[in-house]
């Protein structure tokens, strides 16, 4: 069979996969044009692809994405309707992406931007303006409970905090998470919660969740973190509140335009740590997408069923 790479893969990437899989033909395509001319007669595809190349695709049975959000293939209606399998690969990503998470706190919560000024100056900062708080005993809400949201949990729970989470589908509640509800709790989670982890896939439900009036009923002493897809929060909004003092912090490793654009007021706005998009990236990660690729791959070809399957109407 004939399995396009639709991205960049070194000579080393693919001899390691042709001595574990040398009945399939791996041919990489690193642009456009070289997509829409190989993928003619592919069979499986090994990340996204355009909605051109899709109907220029003529034996395609198989979507491998790269990634775990696969918004970008659901917003193809074509791929939507047909009967191409399209997997992810969540799971791999929610270990390093809780890390950056509390990263991003624990440089807030800790004021780290403003030491690391005070280091650059040479000035030995006794004492600062703003506190530095502890997250011991804080309560840290979850939205989305997918393997990112239940990393982060579990992560929030060793730094002894008290975690509430929701999630539009009626998960099982892990021992370390106090309390579970679905999205008739968001309300109530934003009200109590210190700090605000946002887990959640980008779908038409997610869209825009985190509006102002979500937003505002956040404590001024709150924290707001979002890693996971950009336009479920209102930018304007967070803006605003961290503009007025009306929020403690927050930290955004994906916004609703990415890249984000030179004048953006989010550059410059206070009390706000940017990162972008990079809260997945790791070697662990990398480690983890490609084993479930590969044991994916093996699974087609010996006609299983396969795993992390995405239904695109859904979004996830």
């Amino acid at each position: 069979m004939k399995l396009l790479i639709a991205g960049p893969w070194s000579q080393q990437q693919i001899e390691d996969a042709q001595k574990i899989f040398p009945q399939v033909q791996f041919t990489v395509a690193a642009n456009q044009d070289d997509i829409l001319r190989e993928i003619v007669d592919a069979e499986a595809v090994f990340g996204a692809i355009s909605r051109e190349a899709f109907l220029a695709a003529k034996q395609l049975k198989w979507i491998q994405n790269t990634g775990a959000g696969v918004e970008g293939l659901a917003r193809i209606s074509e791929i939507a309707e047909s009967d191409v399998t399209v997997t992810n690969t969540r799971g791999a990503h929610a270990a390093t992406i809780a890390e950056h998470t509390f990263g991003l706190l624990i440089s807030l919560t800790r004021q780290l931007p403003r030491l690391l000024q005070a280091q650059h100056e040479h000035d030995w900062l006794r004492r600062f303006d703003g506190p530095q708080v502890g997250l011991t005993g804080l309560t840290l809400g979850v939205v989305g409970m997918g393997n990112i949201g239940r990393a982060i949990a579990k992560r929030g729970h060793a730094f002894d905090m008290n975690v509430i989470g929701v999630d539009i589908n009626a998960v099982p509640k892990p021992d370390f998470v106090a309390e579970m509800r679905l999205l008739d709790g968001l309300d109530d989670l934003m009200q109590r919660s210190d700090v605000v982890a946002v887990a959640a896939p980008i779908t038409p439900e997610t869209a825009g969740m985190l509006g102002p009036e979500q937003l505002r009923l956040l404590k001024p002493t709150a924290y707001l973190l979002v890693v996971s897809r950009g336009g479920i929060i209102d930018e304007d909004t967070l803006v605003q509140m961290l503009n007025d003092g009306q929020l403690a912090g927050a930290g955004l490793d994906v916004m609703a335009i990415e890249p984000l654009p030179q004048d953006s007021p989010l550059w410059d706005t206070p009390n706000l740590l940017l990162t972008p998009h990079c809260s997945g990236r790791s070697s662990y990660t990398s480690a983890g997408g490609k084993a479930i690729f590969y044991e994916n791959l093996r699974r087609y070809l010996a006609k299983e069923p396969l795993t992390n399957w995405v239904d695109l109407k859904r979004g996830y």
